[in-house]
């Protein structure tokens, strides 16, 4: 398979099309529930956060408050 070839095809559709094959990609992959191994920073990322969600469990936004913050922002 010529990766370029099919790219430039893609490329060239609708935007509403190139969505669809988008998901369709994710859909196939997820299906597939096998995911790329995550780096020792990843790791240490998610230990961190993790950590401190259960240190401060009380240390939560509501969807409202986000959408609050992100419009006060504008």
């Amino acid at each position: 398979m010529d990766i370029t070839n099919t790219l430039n095809e893609i490329i060239a559709l609708k935007v509403e099309d190139r969505i669809r094959i988008v998901q369709a990609i994710w859909d196939s992959i997820a299906a597939e529930q096998t995911y790329p191994e995550l780096s020792d920073k990843q790791k240490q990322e998610l230990d961190y956060r993790i950590a401190d969600s259960e240190a401060n469990p009380d240390n939560v936004m509501t969807w409202q408050e986000i959408r609050a913050s992100i419009r006060k922002q504008k």
